[in-house]
């Protein structure tokens, strides 16, 4: 997910899934970056809740491409 789809998704609280599920060994989604529990709670999810995963989800994106 590129910087502009996670600004676009923090503006609409939007589902941040991009259809390329898979859990890694700590339960990320390696599409969408969403912890799993994340996932499952995210229906349910404030606003505001919504905003503090996708900001989550932007530096687990980060991290998970540092050389």
């Amino acid at each position: 997910m590129t910087k502009s789809e996670f600004n676009s998704a923090s503006v609409e609280t939007g589902s941040p899934c991009i259809r390329n599920c898979c859990l890694d060994e700590n339960d990320i989604c390696m599409g969408c970056h969403r912890s799993l529990e994340e996932i499952l709670i995210w229906h349910k999810a404030t606003d505001n809740k919504k905003n503090e995963i996708l900001a989550l989800c932007q530096r687990r994106q980060q991290q998970r491409y540092l050389p």
